[in-house]
């Protein structure tokens, strides 16, 4: 999903709003999220899961076309961890999905 399909999902399931309003709220949420990471903070959204931000120590990895060693710089990367109800839908879905059915 896109996050031009995010506004329109938000849209067609909220008659009052606009696309144009939906395309604001996506927008804003992304935002907020993306401000408070860029801030260090983390983010937990009850049932669906949290944001925060993992360290990265610098490492020596390899190139893997010529096989010499790189030196890889530290980092802060984002990071998601799913929530409980999350992890509990999506594992019950694709377990729908891979089972047989009966005819």
């Amino acid at each position: 999903m896109t996050r031009s399909d995010l506004v329109e999902e938000l849209a067609a399931q909220f008659r009052q709003l606009t696309q144009r309003d939906a395309e604001f709220a996506v927008r804003a949420i992304l935002d907020a999220i993306n401000d408070a990471l860029v801030h260090g903070h983390r983010i937990e959204i009850r049932g669906f899961g949290s944001f925060s931000v993992n360290h990265r120590p610098p490492r020596i990895g390899r190139n893997p076309r010529n096989g010499e060693s790189v030196a890889i710089p530290e980092k802060h990367v984002p990071h998601f961890k799913p929530g409980k109800a999350l992890r509990e839908a999506v594992d019950q879905r694709t377990a729908d999905l891979q089972s047989p059915r009966k005819l």
